[in-house]
């Protein structure tokens, strides 16, 4: 396991297809249920040019979470039904590397965050009744389990948006 050091990158906006779920932690099995739904829409829909895997946390209220389980795609697409396009907005991320099994990411995101309020850093957020609101926290997932049968070589990167 590595947790490589948090940084802040400008990141360009990235278009992406997703479904989204209303989830309790652990995720583990919806998010497994969710992509292998996500894989046959986009199939059914004839998106192409999909990259890496993507988990978007929109609102977080611990153990409840609103999330889309997408992939980026090189272009925006037009979708239909339950498959949706989004951008992931441009603008400053804090970002951390990890190398390692998903089991830590929980404490791969604590770390981000502990390092972000450190640092002095505001995430571009907002607070309600229902939970905390993010404009873009994201995991993004360049290898899977199925490319790297090795967990101790998966590679996540944990961004999540600053305020302007």
């Amino acid at each position: 396991m590595k947790i490589g050091t948090p940084t802040v990158v400008e990141y360009a906006a990235r278009p992406y297809v997703a479904l989204r779920r209303q989830v309790v932690m652990p995720i583990g099995k919806d998010a497994t249920e969710t992509m292998d739904q996500l894989v046959r829409e986009i199939e059914a829909q004839g998106v192409q040019g999909t990259g890496a895997a993507i988990f978007k946390y929109n609102i977080v209220k611990m153990p409840e979470l609103e999330m889309e389980f997408g992939f980026e795609t090189r272009i925006a697409q037009t979708t239909t039904g339950e498959l949706m396009s989004g951008i992931l907005p441009a603008g400053r991320y804090a970002e951390l590397i990890f190398v390692g099994p998903y089991r830590y990411l929980t404490k791969v995101n604590g770390a981000l965050i502990d390092w972000s309020r450190q640092n002095g850093l505001a995430f571009d957020m907002h607070p309600d009744a229902d939970g905390d609101h993010f404009a873009s926290r994201v995991e993004f997932y360049p290898n899977s389990p199925q490319d790297v049968p090795d967990p101790d070589k998966l590679k996540t990167i944990v961004a999540i948006k600053l305020k302007d």
